[in-house]
């Protein structure tokens, strides 16, 4: 299989998912009923193509309202192009400083585009979530599955759509797994992003990544989620 590099930009132009620096730093906390919240992943977590208030993260703290606990985003640092190992590699070791009560990960879609071997991916996963787990309760830790890039109009440019559908569907499936098996949190949203077949409102610009309105249904599903791991 021909090798992309996201760019998914290309996805590195865009899933592209490509090289920027760490996009988060650490804000104080204005709210003193909120829980610290850091944002890691990819460009689905920094909202490549999007508004920052459209990015899902920006979205579950606006969902979330001003019931306590509430959220406070301090930093979200999703890059373009990120694999799971760039994760563990450069974003696990900024949380020293931030010092998060509350993450959410999302990760994977680079690792199926450049062709990681998916037993190399699970292995940095179980890597991702020990490390967080030594921070955070797993009630405050949520995963988020790996939207299927492959039904947009420029999906068929980062691969076989078959086989990376396949393989999307292998890494969540990796994903939950471990996820369940230490107790942490696993939202789908994977049968929310098929839909950008038919209908491209869920699309952003770029033909690729997903719209503020597609990222507020993923906020549809996580924020139930999130409510019922604060105690709301």
């Amino acid at each position: 299989m021909v090798r992309r590099e996201l760019a998914l930009a290309a996805l590195v132009v865009v899933l592209g998912l490509g090289g920027c620096a760490l996009s988060g730093a650490p804000t104080p906390t204005a709210d003193p009923d909120g829980l610290q919240y850091v944002a890691l992943g990819d460009s689905f977590t920094i909202g490549t193509s999007v508004q920052p208030a459209e990015r899902f993260p920006d979205q579950l703290v606006a969902a979330l309202g001003t019931t306590a606990p509430t959220l406070e985003l301090v930093a979200n640092l999703g890059v373009n192009g990120y694999t799971s190992a760039d994760l563990a590699r450069d974003e696990l070791p900024a949380l020293a400083e931030l010092e998060p009560e509350f993450v959410t990960v999302l990760i994977g879609v680079n690792d199926v585009v450049q062709g990681v071997p998916i037993e190399t991916y699970e292995s940095t996963v179980v890597t991702i979530l020990g490390a967080l787990l030594t921070r955070l309760p797993a009630d405050r830790i949520v995963t988020v599955a790996i939207p299927d890039y492959t039904v947009t109009p420029a999906g068929a440019d980062y691969g076989d759509p078959a086989q990376q559908h396949d393989a999307i569907v292998a890494s969540n499936a990796v994903m939950e797994r471990l996820a369940e098996a230490r107790g942490i949190a696993y939202v789908d949203i994977f049968e929310v992003s098929l839909r950008a077949a038919d209908d491209r409102s869920l699309v952003a610009d770029d033909g690729l990544h997903p719209s503020g309105t597609q990222y507020a249904l993923w906020v549809e599903r996580i924020q139930p989620v999130v409510e019922r791991l604060l105690g709301r």
